[in-house]
């Protein structure tokens, strides 16, 4: 049964669809695995009657003709989506034992369409990290390891319980968030693929809030067309979200194999930082001939204010976390700690209740936010944020998609940069600019470094153009033939 756990979510649907296997068989051996894999931290709360309860529902519905887009399919949720009567808790102490009555949109369109929840998945504490290490409920440890060296790796973050369960064959897909890099970094240093759609593209109602006008949901999956299949189902418009783009769904999956002759793909000069290990430079050169190979053609352009994406996304991202983080005060819902008058009760509840992390966002966008400050600071990174998405507008006057690296190096040991906050925020270099200009990213992973670990390519797209991105995401796919998998250590 433990070869069901290895098969794709195309696969998987396709064998459900051919009677090969059931789903309740197919949701048995994900949980035997989920159980087996514990020592990963990934799963912060497993749900298995409720997923074997929705696999049977799933099977009736099969053999009724009544099957929907992922009937039967096991997934595991990331911990910031809500999901009605199952606890949600942002990777947080401060809500801990918080269990919603409402189920956020983008989960019931999964389960609209047959999908099974076998739990939900580990996270930077309100998705606040890049190494997974924040979370309240420890660390998430990578399913992948070092040649030679055993040393316990980050999967990256926030997302890093979503991408160590892809990886690791503990579900066929994920939902993952995208503040900053929180889906494309982790998927980079899993060897999965991740996709943050453009802002809009998915409701973020019923997803805790870290920073509103940069937060998205998307997929984390093992292959290009998985992830197609699971931001198809993911996507549309929803009322109940102001920033939901009233707009149709295309059928990404049948972008997925698509010829991308003829397309001009930019390179952006100012992505060759400085210090670039010559794998990642090498990586992106394969990446570029790849694409010239089939047909596309290869221009470099320029983004000037790229330099000034990190201080701007650390400016309005905690900015608006600090502003979101304030409805937690201990009153309504959550963890409250014992005082004796209401400013006690404020004081020791967040004390308690957040994570050293969370709070040093908090003090640093109170602080910017704050009279003296505002202008100097917060309005100076809007103005900043405006020419960057000014940057990208211009770009795809003259090319239909970019291409670059995911991140600056290849999984880092857990604890390496603990100690060194602004190194962890540099982790962020070459996908923040995407948040911020509200543009649709995807990771693939295009290679191994020298020490055996995963690499990603990052493709950056026209707001709304998913669609290009799956054709050239399913180029390099091809291009590469990734198919290692880390060798089972747990």
């Amino acid at each position: 049964m433990s070869a069901l756990t290895d098969l794709t979510l195309r696969g998987a649907l396709d064998g459900l669809a051919a009677g090969e296997f059931s789903s309740e068989e197919l949701t048995r051996a994900h949980i035997d695995a989920v159980e087996a894999a514990r020592p990963l931290n990934a799963y912060i709360l497993e749900t298995p009657e409720k997923a074997l309860d929705m696999a049977r529902a799933s099977d009736a519905r099969r053999k009724a003709g009544e099957a929907g887009a992922l009937d039967g399919a096991p997934l595991g949720i990331k911990d910031l989506f809500c999901t009605n009567g199952v606890t949600t808790t942002a990777g947080s102490r401060i809500l801990g034992g918080f269990t919603p009555t409402y189920e956020s949109t983008v989960t019931s369109q999964l389960w609209r369409d047959g999908a099974v929840m076998l739990g939900k998945l580990n996270l930077d504490e309100f998705a606040m990290g890049s190494s997974n290490e924040t979370s309240a409920y420890g660390p998430v440890v990578s399913p992948w390891r070092r040649n030679g060296d055993a040393s316990p790796l980050t999967p990256g973050g926030s997302s890093g319980g979503s991408a160590a369960a892809v990886a690791a064959g503990l579900c066929l897909g994920a939902t993952a968030t995208d503040t900053g890099g929180s889906i494309r970094q982790p998927a980079a240093f899993t060897g999965t693929v991740g996709i943050k759609p453009t802002y809009g593209r998915c409701s973020r109602w019923g997803v805790v809030a870290f920073a509103s006008s940069l937060d998205q949901a998307g997929p984390i999956a093992r292959t290009v067309e998985d992830a197609a299949l699971l931001l198809q189902s993911m996507s549309g418009h929803d009322p109940k979200d102001s920033t939901s783009l009233d707009v149709e769904v295309p059928d990404f999956a049948a972008f997925v194999g698509r010829s991308v002759k003829g397309l001009r793909i930019g390179v952006p000069k100012e992505y060759r930082v400085d210090g670039m290990p010559a794998e990642i430079e090498a990586l992106w050169e394969q990446g570029i001939a790849w694409l010239r190979e089939a047909g596309c053609e290869i221009v470099e352009v320029s983004l000037p204010h790229t330099r000034y994406a990190l201080p701007a996304y650390y400016i309005v991202a905690p900015a608006e976390a600090s502003s979101n983080l304030a409805r937690y005060d201990g009153m309504r819902y959550g963890l409250r700690a014992d005082a004796t008058s209401l400013t006690d009760t404020y004081e020791k509840s967040r004390a308690e209740g957040f994570g050293e992390e969370v709070k040093r966002r908090i003090l640093i966008g109170t602080y910017v936010l704050s009279a003296g400050y505002y202008d100097a600071y917060y309005l100076r990174a809007l103005k900043v944020r405006r020419r960057i998405a000014d940057d990208f507008t211009e770009a795809f006057g003259k090319v239909d998609a970019l291409l670059t690296p995911t991140a600056p190096s290849a999984a880092f040991a857990l604890g390496e940069n603990a100690d060194d906050p602004v190194a962890m925020y540099l982790n962020d270099i070459f996908t923040v600019t995407v948040n911020l200009a509200g543009l649709p990213g995807m990771s693939v992973p295009a290679g191994l470094d020298a020490r055996g670990l995963p690499l990603g390519l990052q493709l950056i797209g026209r707001p709304l153009d998913e669609g290009l991105l799956f054709s050239l995401g399913g180029a390099i796919e091809k291009a590469a033939g990734f198919s290692t998998k880390p060798a089972r250590w747990w």
